[in-house]
């Protein structure tokens, strides 16, 4: 789940379509109404209620994507698939959690409307997990980097950037959690022909679990570009189910997402959010 990184917003930049969408998230909905009778057995509360905590005590392999169905000021769709890796780890007797992030991007080019894909650009960050008092109440802050790896401007930024990562997750009831993802990185180095970034995103989420793995979410990331003052609001609702097998937890959702307000191009009008997470337990 989680923290995407801020998508540019840049009118040559948005994201462009991609037609596995639709039947990936039919396919995520078959596997939930299959699977969803099987959880009682083995998947817990505390699983259920863990399973969304982006900063889990425990590595985790995400797979996540978002099908933009319309880009604001153009006719076109778009697609940016992620695949995120988190570790805690422990550095002089204090916890951390590392959470790398990679997009796999399809943008279409503003000048004859063409296709690319390919790979964007890496965002890594390091949060220091402070102790609350209570295991269910997980807090951290650190820093993020993300570094140039798309191989030209259309699929990434040409830009070193840097900033912090803070989240919150509220675990304590075994029916609702909730927290934030709050983010925030600006340009240092890179490419001086390119646009220099500077962006904001805040990213609430809701948890409401219906009992054996079947949950309801929002995870609506708001980011705002401080460059060019663009923003973009969507909010979101969508179902969910979590599957404990031996020591892995697995959770796979769709969740369609609707922008209220919204400023500059580039910006989804309409989105679907889907995902296929996994824990692993000690």
């Amino acid at each position: 789940m989680l923290e995407h990184q801020a998508r540019r917003t840049a009118s040559h930049l948005a994201p462009c379509a991609a037609g596995i969408l639709s039947r990936l998230a039919a396919g995520i909905l078959f596997a939930v109404a299959l699977t969803g009778s099987a959880v009682g057995a083995e998947g817990g509360g505390d699983a259920a209620a863990q399973a969304n905590n982006p900063l889990a005590n425990m590595t985790a392999l995400n797979f996540q994507d978002y099908y933009i169905g319309r880009i604001t000021e153009t006719d076109q769709d778009g697609n940016q698939f992620w695949v995120r890796f988190a570790k805690p780890f422990e550095v002089a007797g204090t916890n951390w959690l590392m959470r790398a992030s990679l997009p796999v991007n399809s943008f279409p080019v503003a000048t004859d409307g063409g296709l690319e894909t390919g790979v964007g650009d890496l965002n890594v960050f390091a949060a220091y997990l402070f102790d609350t008092g209570n295991p269910a109440v997980s807090f951290g802050i650190g820093p993020q980097i993300t570094a140039p790896t798309a191989p030209n401007d259309r699929l990434g930024s040409e830009k070193w950037s840097a900033g912090f990562a803070n989240v919150l997750f509220d675990g304590r009831s075994k029916q609702f959690q909730y927290g934030y993802l709050l983010t925030w990185q600006a340009s240092f180095a890179g490419s001086d022909d390119s646009a220099d970034v500077n962006t904001g995103a805040f990213q609430p989420f809701a948890f409401y679990q219906l009992g054996q793995g079947l949950y309801l979410r929002s995870t609506p990331i708001w980011v705002y570009n401080f460059e060019n003052d663009a923003y973009s609001i969507p909010l979101g609702l969508g179902i969910g189910q979590i599957i404990k097998r031996g020591k892995t937890v697995f959770n796979l959702f769709v969740e369609p997402q609707a922008s209220v307000a919204y400023r500059g191009p580039g910006q989804p009008d309409w989105q679907i959010f889907v995902g296929f997470n996994m824990q692993f337990l000690d």
